[in-house]
Order: structure tokens, then C-alpha cells, then sequence
């Protein structure tokens, strides 16, 4: 398989840095936010938005952008409020579905989902010869002839009816999640009909002109201008329009677009660095949801399930990370209010690794030291994308926090004991009492008595004693059943 250079990494967490998120601190005992906070919905997930982008291969910002854009032609089409809160929170989370096909996409390539993901979005691929040429430049990019050949042929025998089974799942469990956090059917039919085509050759459903709604067709059009606007710029981001106007796109969108080919203002505003922190302006103003604690508890696990879909191997991953330790919480006595904020640190501790490629996430075989690299900066991710949601201090630097150690040997920032708070100690035992028993791709799961023996060894250098006892008990107590791999 093909493994990202440590170059692209690099380049990926420089996009999240340009999203100006404050540096983690070295301790992290914050406390939970205080429930007086009128938090926006449109702040939490314009955050998480840019872990969908790097799920998709794109610049983090890339749905922000992605909603600036279609915002800009919803008001010039006149849609009332309520249609255009809908097509809001489309744009900004219409990837909620990419981690479902990832693991398939890196398995029948033969290398990393986020650049196979990011050039798909590039290529014209109802076109055949643009589709060859696609998948050409695509497969196993380091492996020789006959292993390319093997892919092709794979790719080949999937044929259209693969991609369309992948594009259906994908917009599929998008407008699931959609509906999980309590957004309106609207929002969750614009996801679903993300990738449909104006001259019907689209997926899933091959809907054709305006049975498409006008929000999904605003959205398909916004998303592929701005890849091609980041990419390589207005003007071909313009060209590509005009050339798919009528077969991908509907013929007034792309006139609309057009007129503000010459409107700098706006194009810069697309790229100002402070573009991130402009978009709950574009929110109607009477349609502004504000989040609640039930809210938060959905879209915490919502994110949590795009996580684990990334690959078979973490199937309930997040979901018994946070079972358990909401169980280690329980026995070491903390309240309800601390129980809640716990319980939402845990099911997006992993946030991050939708940054890292599934050709390493996947790899049967012992990671190179590159890789170990790639994975260890996972939690670094998982901060900066929290962390710029007011309020969510406790929440970021405990999830990001489940790879520290007591002895200062642990990542991604090395913190010692003495700054390990009790909830990032219990998050800690949780993750890894999850990762040795779950099935791996190296080998099957593993029995309690082995796994706590493994963790014994840990007590007092790596692992707190009073979060190892809880867990234990809770085990004992509750009983566990250790994940197991689902097929890609």
C-alpha cells in the first residue's frame, strides 16, 4: 500500500494552523464549561467541519468556505430563512458521510484515501476517458506493474455499480447523522442528494434537473468551485463551471456564479485568514440554533460514529472508549455536570485521526517509524479542531490528552503526572483497555486476564493505579465484550 509522505501531514496540520487555535497548555486540569455560555450551534460544528475536510483530502476551511459561497447565491436567489438555515448546515457538514468509504477506497486503490478522495474531486469522472485517466494516476502509486494491473482489474470488476453503492452509503449515513444531531429533513436531503448531476448521470438515484432540490444543487455546485478555487484558482474554478454548466450543474447557478466573477471583495473574503471566524454572520439571523446539552450529546456522538466509520477495524471504537470510561468516571466519584463534559471528551477523543490515512490506520504489518509519526500527531489534531469552540477548554484538552503517560513518556505533548487531571487519567485506562482487547489487523481480540495483565505492568509508570482499580471494577461489576472488525 501506498503511505502518505510525512510532507502531507505537515501540510494538512499548517491549513489547521492557519485557523488561528490556540496552543495546548502544559497541564490539563481545566474545569467544564459553564452552562451560562449561549453557545452557537454554527460554532461547534464549523469546528468540526474541518475534521470532514481532512477526511476528504481538503485544506481545513474547505465546507467553511464551501457555506460562504452558498450562502452568497442563496441571497441572490432570494430563499427564505428558512430554506437557506437548512442549506447553512449542508454546506457545512454535507461530509458527515466521507469516513464510510474511506477503508474501500484505500483497499481498491492501493493507497492513501485522502489524495484518491482529494483528486476525485477534481476529475470530470462521468467522462470515461477522464475516469481511466483518474484511476491511472491513482492506484498504487509505489507498487510495479502486475500489482497496478491487479487493482485496475478490481476497480474494474466494482465498475459503476461499486462507486454508485459507495456514493449511496456515504450520502446515505451523511443525512443519518444529520437527522441525529435534530436538524431538519431539508438539511439531511441536501446530504443525501449531494452528488446528484442537473443531466441526471449523478449518484445515488441519477435524479435529473429540479428533482434535485434547490439546496442539494447549490451545494454540489459550491463544494466542487471551491476545490477547484483552492486548487487552482478563480479562474479555472470559473472555467470548470462553465464547461459541466447543464450536465453537472443547473444552468441559472452557474449564470449567478458568473456574475460575481469580478466581485474581489467577496473572493477575498473567501481567503482571509479570519474567514473561519466570519461564518456565523452568514447564519439567518432568526433561524440561529442554539446549542443545548442534549445538542452537544448528539453531536458528540454523531462525530464519534464518523470516526469509527473510518475503518472496519474501529468499528465502536469512540462509543466503548466512552463506556468505559464513563463507567471509571462513575467509580471515582464524579458528579453528574463533570459526567456529561466527560462523556462528550470521550466520544471525540479521536477526532483527529480522520486526518491520518487508512493505508496506515489498515496496515496489517508493524508501522514505520514515518508512520508511528503520522499516527502520534493524531491527538494534536484532535485539540486544535475542539479548541476553537468557546467553552470547550475541559472538553479539547482532555480528549486530547488520551496518549499521555504519568512518566512524561506519553504524546503528544509529554505531560507528567502532575498534570494529568483525574478525567484525562480515566480516558487514558479507557482507550487503551479498549485497544488491546479489540480485534486488530495483526491479530484477534484478546481475553480480559491477558489484557489487565498488560496493563498491570503499566500501573504507576504510564497508567494511574486508582483509574486501572476502577476500571477493574467496572469490568467486573458491568461485564465487557471486546469490538470486533466489520468487513470495508
Amino acid at each position: 500500500m501506498s503511505i502518505p509522505p510525512t510532507q502531507t501531514w505537515h501540510a494538512m496540520h499548517d491549513d489547521l494552523n492557519l485557523l488561528e487555535s490556540p496552543q495546548p497548555s502544559q497541564r490539563c486540569d481545566a474545569s467544564p464549561a459553564n452552562h451560562a455560555i449561549d453557545l452557537r450551534l454554527s460554532e461547534v460544528v464549523s469546528a468540526l467541519s474541518c475534521a470532514l475536510d481532512l477526511t476528504e483530502g481538503q485544506p481545513a476551511g474547505h465546507a467553511v468556505r464551501t457555506c460562504l459561497l452558498g450562502m452568497r447565491l442563496a441571497r441572490m436567489l432570494g430563499l427564505d430563512d428558512t430554506t437557506r438555515s437548512a442549506l447553512y448546515y449542508a454546506l457545512m457538514l454535507k461530509d458527515l458521510g466521507c469516513s464510510s468509504n474511506a477503508a474501500r477506497l484505500s483497499q481498491l486503490f492501493g493507497a492513501d484515501d485522502h489524495v484518491v478522495k482529494k483528486n476525485f474531486k477534481t476529475t470530470d469522472w462521468p467522462r470515461l476517458i477522464n475516469a481511466m485517466q483518474y484511476i491511472g494516476r491513482n492506484i498504487c502509486p509505489t507498487g510495479n506493474i502486475v500489482q497496478k494491473l491487479g487493482r485496475f482489474i478490481a476497480i474494474g470488476v466494482a465498475g459503476d455499480k461499486g462507486a454508485r453503492q459507495m456514493i449511496k452509503t456515504r450520502c446515505e449515513r451523511g443525512a443519518s447523522i444529520a437527522r441525529l444531531f435534530g436538524l431538519t429533513e431539508c438539511t439531511a436531503q441536501t446530504i443525501q442528494q449531494l452528488d446528484e448531476h442537473y443531466n441526471g448521470q449523478g449518484h445515488p438515484l441519477g435524479l435529473k434537473g429540479e428533482e434535485i432540490s434547490i439546496t442539494a444543487r447549490i451545494a454540489g455546485l459550491c463544494q466542487t468551485v471551491e476545490v477547484f478555487l483552492s486548487t487552482y484558482g478563480l479562474t479555472a474554478a470559473l472555467d470548470m463551471a462553465r464547461k459541466r454548466c447543464g450536465r453537472w450543474f443547473d444552468p441559472m447557478l452557474v449564470d449567478l456564479l458568473v456574475k460575481l466573477e469580478h466581485d474581489d471583495a467577496f473572493w477575498q473574503s473567501m481567503t482571509d485568514k479570519h474567514f473561519h471566524a466570519e461564518i456565523g454572520k452568514h447564519e439567518p439571523e432568526d433561524q440561529r440554533v442554539y446549542a443545548s446539552d442534549r445538542q452537544l450529546d448528539r453531536v458528540a456522538l454523531g462525530f464519534a460514529q464518523v470516526v469509527d466509520a473510518k475503518s472496519p477495524w474501529t468499528r465502536k471504537h469512540s462509543e466503548h472508549v466512552t463506556e468505559l470510561a464513563v463507567g471509571i468516571g462513575r467509580v471515582m466519584g464524579f458528579d453528574d455536570a463533570l459526567t456529561r463534559w466527560f462523556r462528550r471528551a470521550a466520544l471525540l477523543h479521536d477526532v483527529g485521526k480522520l486526518g491520518v490515512s487508512n493505508s496506515i490506520l489498515d496496515k496489517p504489518g508493524k508501522l514505520t517509524d514515518a508512520q508511528r509519526q503520522v499516527v502520534m500527531q493524531h491527538p494534536r489534531y484532535t485539540f486544535q479542531i475542539l479548541s476553537r469552540v468557546r467553552g470547550f477548554e475541559f472538553l479539547a484538552q482532555t480528549a486530547a490528552s488520551h496518549h499521555e503517560r504519568l512518566d512524561g513518556k506519553g504524546y503528544h505533548l509529554g505531560l507528567e503526572a502532575k498534570h494529568l487531571s483525574k478525567p484525562v487519567r480515566a480516558l487514558v485506562v479507557a482507550d487503551i483497555f479498549e485497544a488491546i482487547s479489540a480485534q486488530r489487523p495483526y491479530r484477534d481480540t484478546m481475553p480480559m486476564d491477558k489484557v489487565f495483565a498488560i496493563m498491570d505492568d503499566m500501573v504507576g509508570t504510564g497508567i494511574c493505579p486508582e483509574a486501572f482499580a476502577a476500571l477493574r471494577y467496572h469490568v467486573d461489576t458491568m461485564g465487557y465484550t471486546p469490538s470486533r472488525m466489520t468487513p470495508a
